[in-house]
């Protein structure tokens, strides 16, 4: 009976006939398509009478002329069966297969890391997070060269290489465990409101990489006086082992609240002075002064230069690649076209807000300055300024022709 209710509720039943509407409920007997029915003392009858069956029970077929009997019996036959093993595989199935998607997603992680070079040329470093060499001293990650690091000339710009040498920088300060919650400052630093701010930087360029390149970069820290700290870096191809750049900077500590520059504290120069190595600048030092220029000695000047939000960077200062950018701004295009730049000088002398307002100012000079379209020694000062007056960064730059770009 139980049976019977329960599959009416999910198979269609056939409307009964006007005779079978018409028939009493509750009397000695009641007719299902014109056959009676036995009596029955209890009232389960009445529940039968009024219970629609089905047209079909298990797979046969039954009409409205079946008797009631034959229902009762049935009620056997259509009880769900016991709950088993073998009824609730579907759901060890889904278990089964969550833990073979696991087990699989670990293998490939294990396998990833420990992938290694099937050919001596290829990236030793493929994932790009480096690693400590040279007796924990200095810091070694690999970069390829994307395509929308390039420029028109098809090899990697400026700011590209400058990127490289932060990314590096940064990275070795946290594998080494010393980065706190500040833009590449240790805890101790951390803990007294300090960062580091460059005011130097030197990169001399023997070769641009192109599309696809892979590049090597090494870095390492020393000291710079006092109170400074000397960072170089070595930039090869990671294929060949050629030296592509060079690059020296000196880096000095600012309160972040007062933005103020500090003397290096005892306890930060424990934490970094065993990190430093003893070795002379990859760069020797320009002794050349960077010569201040004015709008009368300017022979380019461009106005209107405004941070965006993607130029500042966790100090809440732009980041210092961002200046290479806009000194660049006021170099006549025929020089960048025919040109590229070999050595760079920087002088930091202030930082820059988002809410700034700079002009960038260019002085040419050089063998290839009477004709900036034909090949020569072309020689350019800079100056980035606020609209003011005030000095944000003196740059000095060399370049000599481009060379054509062999692309392999």
């Amino acid at each position: 009976m139980v049976a019977t209710a329960a599959t009416s509720s999910f198979f269609p039943v056939p409307s009964l006939s006007g005779d079978a509407k018409s028939s009493k409920v509750g009397s000695g007997s009641s007719s299902l398509g014109g056959i009676k029915s036995k009596s029955a003392p209890s009232g389960a009858l009445q529940v039968k009478a009024n219970a629609q069956a089905p047209p079909k029970i298990n797979g046969s077929p039954v009409g409205l002329t079946t008797s009631v009997e034959t229902v009762k019996n049935e009620d056997f036959v259509s009880s769900p069966a016991p709950r088993t093993f073998i009824n609730q595989l579907p759901d060890w199935s889904m278990l089964l297969a969550a833990i073979t998607t696991m087990f699989l997603a670990a293998e490939k992680q294990w396998m990833m890391l420990d992938w290694k070079p099937k050919r001596p040329d290829m990236l030793i470093d493929p994932f790009g997070i480096g690693r400590i060499v040279q007796d924990g001293l200095v810091f070694r990650q690999n970069f390829s060269i994307r395509s929308y690091e390039i420029g028109a000339d098809r090899t990697a710009s400026i700011e590209t290489l400058m990127n490289h040498l932060q990314e590096t920088a940064l990275n070795h300060v946290k594998t080494a465990g010393l980065l706190g919650d500040g833009f590449g400052a240790t805890p101790e630093m951390s803990k007294r409101n300090l960062i580091w701010v460059v005011t130097r930087m030197q990169i001399l360029v023997d070769r641009y990489p192109t599309w696809g390149d892979v590049v090597q970069v090494d870095t390492w820290a020393g000291a710079s006086g006092k109170n400074g700290m000397r960072r170089d870096w070595l930039v090869s191809d990671a294929k060949t082992g050629e030296t592509l750049t060079r690059a020296s900077s000196v880096w000095v500590m600012m309160n972040k609240v007062t933005r103020r520059l500090s003397k290096i504290p005892e306890e930060v120069r424990g934490e970094i002075e065993p990190y430093f190595l003893p070795s002379d600048p990859v760069v020797n030092e320009d002794s050349r002064k960077l010569q201040k220029i004015d709008d009368k000695t300017a022979d380019y000047i461009r106005k209107g230069l405004t941070p965006r939000w993607n130029d500042l960077d966790v100090n809440q200062h732009v980041n210092n690649v961002k200046y290479i950018g806009w000194i660049l701004e006021s170099a006549p295009p025929p020089i960048l076209e025919s040109h590229e730049l070999s050595a760079i000088t920087l002088e930091y002398r202030r930082e820059c807000g988002r809410d700034s307002m700079l002009q960038s100012l260019t002085a040419v000079s050089g063998t290839g300055f009477g004709n900036l379209g034909t090949p020569g020694e072309v020689e350019c000062q800079h100056l980035l300024r606020l609209e003011d007056g005030a000095e944000i960064v003196r740059g000095g730059v060399s370049g000599g022709p481009k060379m054509p770009t062999i692309l392999v």
